[in-house]
């Protein structure tokens, strides 16, 4: 979609309460005639005179399901099926802001959470003047009157009107303010909380969705880059001579993130990278390995570090233990292994530059690549696309991919698209980050938790972002290094998490769940092993943990109950049970696995969720079997190891992913609570990994305290 951003917006409608809706202007729409007239009366929803809805997507759809999820709620309020809206992707502006983060980003698991009210009062604006039009059209109140399905009825008269028939009177009729204007009762809800499908399934079945891969502007050139191949390298100098003489190779240049093969197709840009000779300097990497940030860390997580949560008095409870343990976690570098790699496509041309890329954060993009070019942001122009996965690594915090297309694309004169092989990518650096956790903790005489003492090193990832300073600052200390474990559930009633930040040469980026996917298998772990000295089974310790959380015990307790927890089980296969809370979610797992060797089988998972409301069942559903299908991938074979500051593992061949013959059976129950709404792109990853090495401990005896699994299983 295009749009004059200067032209879009031309006044607020409402502001209230972190909410805004903005009247706008006639974007002018690619690929689409415009109807002779169209009802606005925000920034999300247009209705035309021809019985056309459509709404602008402020997301990114990434395969998380917000394309269906905000337009449900809208739908809801203006009370039109949502299965009629066409769904246009926003263009950047301030109208599309994430309410509390002031900028267009898509992430966190926190699109629902913060879009849910505001979508709800878009639609309501909307039916509002809708109706207050069929009111002064046929002279009576507006109490008389009741809409269905983009139909305004007089409950006893009888007449009724379309909406796309009222659309010129109702854009006549001042926007009401949010405290004139009725939302529904839940209970008279018709689309939300019930399961829709998905709105992007056509076009993505069909092959008619355009993801960041697809974009085709006219004259479009391909690039590739050589890349550095270790972390920290720079170019010295090279030879563009024989990368210059391959058929189709329009361009080779030095850009910051390596040398650019430009080219009329992406074999010939392949090629032509073959061809190109090029000096790296290597030496910030080189004494970077996995083994040495292992010896080094070890070290460390032996010392105290920086305190991110303190409560009670540990130094006592660890001298007064009965029983205790002392043991080390460790978890790898993970890639993001999106099923589309890192592309972008630009155009530079006249002082302006036209982006088309599937980004998780269109605000960072736009503003960064107009400070990479010097030019004002006014002049950058960003068409969001489908994205091929994201996972955080589309969220990158320094809009690598996107800014390295306005370079590549600066002084050419035509779009080029630049692509990443998957090598590139699964090399190209942004990892969840290496960590690893001294844990120590005890129990009473007579088996009750006592104390809990983690002590992780690792480089956080939020203290690698541009908008980390401040909070670190005010803090004092990195959040990203504690969540999962300060903040966890489980009633431990003497607990203190310490870290050591590191600040090793290979970058880190957020990796589906953060934090939590790290610190959610080290307490999960913890808490197993605790249950075991204490003679107990993994599901009975936690509910005693849990005793002071309602929502909690809820959740654990369905997912026990629908696993068949203490049933007979098929010969040779064992449970192990995982609990977690991440971005307002709860989020319980039981694992039902098989081992044979150093084979491990996964049959089936049972979870249960509590998200607060379920705006769209099926896409709770969805989620967390992605996320299940995620998690357990690293959690089995996941890994990417540093050799010399190199990435040694590439691809799908030395870094695995599930495939569909390998998915377990994995059911999912919705709790129903009055809780908050909470998030689902991310919660259900955190408690897969623990749950499948506690089954493994059922079955062979053996903990699993390093990751991926077969790293560790004698």
């Amino acid at each position: 979609m295009s749009t004059n951003r200067r032209a879009f917006l031309i006044g607020i409608g409402v502001v209230a309460a972190g909410t805004t809706v903005g009247v706008v202007v006639a974007p002018r729409l690619l690929g689409r005639r415009k109807p002779p007239f169209e009802f606005k009366p925000n920034a999300f929803v247009r209705i035309g005179t021809d019985g056309r809805f459509t709404m602008t997507l402020g997301k990114a759809e990434m395969g998380q399901g917000i394309y269906t999820g905000m337009p449900m709620t809208l739908a809801e309020e203006l009370d039109v099926n949502p299965q009629r809206l066409a769904i246009e992707f926003a263009p950047v502006d301030p109208a599309f802001n994430h309410p509390f983060l002031k900028m267009q980003f898509t992430g966190g698991s926190m699109s629902t959470i913060s879009t849910y009210d505001q979508m709800r009062l878009v639609g309501a604006t909307a039916r509002t003047m809708l109706v207050s039009a069929a009111a002064a059209r046929w002279k009576v109140s507006v109490e008389s009157l009741t809409t269905d399905d983009g139909v305004v009825i007089e409950r006893n008269g009888g007449r009724r009107a379309t909406y796309a028939s009222l659309a010129e009177d109702a854009a006549k009729l001042p926007v009401p303010a949010k405290e004139n204007v009725k939302l529904k009762d839940r209970s008279n809800f018709k689309y939300v909380g019930k399961p829709q499908k998905r709105l992007d399934n056509v076009v993505k079945v069909t092959g008619r969705a355009v993801f960041g891969s697809d974009v085709q502007p006219p004259e479009m050139l391909k690039a590739v880059i050589a890349r550095a191949p270790s972390f920290g390298a720079k170019v010295k100098s090279f030879d563009a001579t024989r990368a210059r003489a391959v058929k189709g190779v329009v361009e080779v240049k030095q850009v910051p993130s390596g040398v650019a093969v430009i080219a009329e197709n992406t074999w010939a840009a392949l090629k032509g990278r073959e061809a190109l000779q090029v000096e790296w300097d290597e030496s910030a990497g080189q004494n970077v390995s996995t083994d040495s940030l292992r010896t080094e860390w070890r070290s460390l997580a032996a010392k105290p570090g920086t305190v991110g949560k303190d409560v009670g008095n540990v130094k006592n409870a660890l001298a007064n233990a009965a029983r205790k343990i002392d043991v080390e976690y460790e978890l790898p570098y993970l890639a993001h292994a999106c099923m589309e790699p890192m592309n972008a496509a630009a155009l530079v041309k006249d002082g302006r530059c036209t982006l088309w890329v599937g980004t998780q954060n269109q605000s960072q993009d736009l503003n960064l690549v107009a400070q990479a070019l010097g030019i004002p942001p006014a002049n950058v122009e960003l068409h969001t696309q489908f994205l091929g996965g994201g996972f955080g690594r589309r969220a990158s915090t320094h809009s690598d991919f996107t800014v390295e297309a306005a370079h590549v694309a600066n002084g050419v004169g035509r779009p080029v698209h630049v692509v990443w092989t998957r090598e590139d990518d699964m090399r190209g650096g942004f990892y969840r980050p290496y960590s690893i956790s001294r844990v120590r903790a005890g129990l009473t005489a007579d088996g009750k938790p006592l104390f809990y003492h983690q002590t992780v090193v690792g480089k956080p990832v939020l203290k690698q972002s541009p908008i980390g300073k401040p909070i670190i600052d005010k803090l004092g200390f990195d959040p990203s290094s504690f969540e999962g474990a300060a903040n966890t559930l489980y009633g431990f009633p003497n607990l203190r998490v310490e870290s050591h930040d590191t600040d090793e040469v290979v970058t880190n980026l957020w990796w589906r769940s953060v934090g939590n996917s790290i610190h959610g298998f080290v307490v999960n772990g913890v808490v197993d092993e605790l249950a075991t000295l204490a003679g107990r089974d993994g599901y009975a310790f936690r509910r005693e943990l849990l005793a002071a959380q309602p929502r909690a015990l809820a959740v654990l307790d369905a997912a026990a109950k629908n696993a068949g927890w203490g049933q007979p089980l098929p010969a040779g296969r064992h449970q192990g049970i995982a609990l977690h809370e991440s971005f307002g979610s709860i989020v319980a797992e039981v694992a039902e696995v098989s081992v044979e060797g150093r084979n491990v089988r996964v049959h089936r998972v049972t979870c249960a969720i509590d998200c607060g409301f379920a705006i769209n069942p099926d896409q709770v559903v969805a989620q967390v079997q992605s996320a299940v299908i995620y998690g357990l991938s690293a959690a089995l074979a996941g890994e990417i190891t540093i050799n010399k500051g190199r990435a040694v593992q590439g691809n799908f061949t030395d870094y695995p992913v599930l495939r569909m013959s390998e998915v377990p059976q994995i059911d999912v129950h919705i709790v129903e609570s009055d809780g908050p709404l909470g998030g689902l792109g991310e919660p259900g990853t955190p408690p897969i990994a623990p749950a499948v090495c506690a089954a493994i401990h059922a079955a062979t005896g053996q903990r699993i305290r390093r990751l991926p699994i077969a790293a560790s299983l004698a």
